[in-house]
């Protein structure tokens, strides 16, 4: 069975969806999309800089539209027997399921990425990857800490990111350390996403994702709350609003993927980190990334 993968936030680069830009319905959907945003984001995510990449409201969007309009420019060669995205990557895969219409996928992730971005400004706080650390270690450590902090991305086996107060992430880095991490390093991110400091943003975007209509997707969607999957529309909303909040499992919606019968995972967007979280699973399964010829 074919497993098909939507990257998240850190996988950008630029050039990313310049091969795209020749096909036909590519280059309508580019500009469909910079009609909705209201700037040429096209122009940034081709031949920008890196800084202006790195911005919330061009990232966020702009990996959302490489994995999308590929996923569409794929045609008759896209059938999957599952979907999953990581954190933002979960909105790419519901469109390119057909759960969402593209105009609406977009505007969410904008939304997002604008209810974040508000949300990061309230409060001082970030993320740190954890390396080396059984999940339960990193769980009861987080657990005992006072301020806020609590595992945000399980990635894989022996990669775990934390997320919370600067306060609550930086004596956690210390006591992990001590735990015998190998390595707790700070990301270089805005804030603590999927954590507890991200509650003003999820009460904006549950507006947005209540009034927006989702339908049954082609084939399940495993969905990062909870790594189950899923093709019931109300329940695809409930848990994409848990989301901003929740923890993503990605090393058990993998470890469900292929107990569910996935033998093959392709990787629809920018970059292949997923490819790589996905063998550290299992390495059996094959990976690839989804291509035009």
């Amino acid at each position: 069975m074919k497993a098909y993968i939507f990257p998240g936030q850190g996988a950008q680069f630029v050039g990313m969806g310049k091969d795209l830009y020749e096909n036909p319905l590519a280059k309508e959907l580019f500009e469909k999309a910079n009609e909705i945003i209201g700037f040429r984001i096209s122009d940034i995510m081709f031949s920008g800089t890196d800084e202006e990449l790195k911005q919330t409201n061009v990232t966020q969007p702009a990996i959302f539209l490489h994995s999308v309009i590929l996923a569409k420019v794929l045609g008759n060669d896209f059938k999957p027997d599952m979907v999953a995205g990581h954190s933002l990557g979960e909105f790419s895969a519901l469109v390119a399921a057909n759960a969402l219409s593209f105009e609406d996928g977009l505007k969410l992730v904008i939304a997002r990425a604008n209810a974040m971005q508000k949300a990061c400004e309230l409060q001082p706080s970030t993320m740190a990857a954890i390396l080396g650390l059984a999940d339960e270690v990193v769980e009861e450590i987080c657990a005992n800490i006072a301020a806020v902090v609590v595992p945000a991305n399980y990635n894989c086996p022996g990669q775990l990111v934390i997320s919370g107060s600067i306060e609550g992430i930086d004596e956690a880095c210390l006591k992990l350390t001590e735990a015998g991490a190998k390595r707790a390093l700070k990301l270089n991110v805005g804030g603590a996403f999927h954590s507890p400091l991200m509650e003003p943003a999820k009460v904006e975007l549950q507006a947005a994702i209540e009034s927006t209509n989702i339908s049954s997707p082609i084939c399940p969607i495993y969905q990062n709350v909870n790594a189950k999957p899923t093709t019931d529309p109300a329940t695809i909303k409930a848990n994409l609003i848990a989301q901003l909040t929740g923890a993503v499992r990605w090393t058990q919606t993998a470890t469900n993927m292929i107990a569910d019968g996935a033998t093959e995972f392709v990787e629809v967007g920018p970059g292949n980190v997923l490819q790589g979280l996905v063998k550290k699973v299992n390495r059996e399964v094959q990976t690839s990334s989804a291509s035009i010829v």
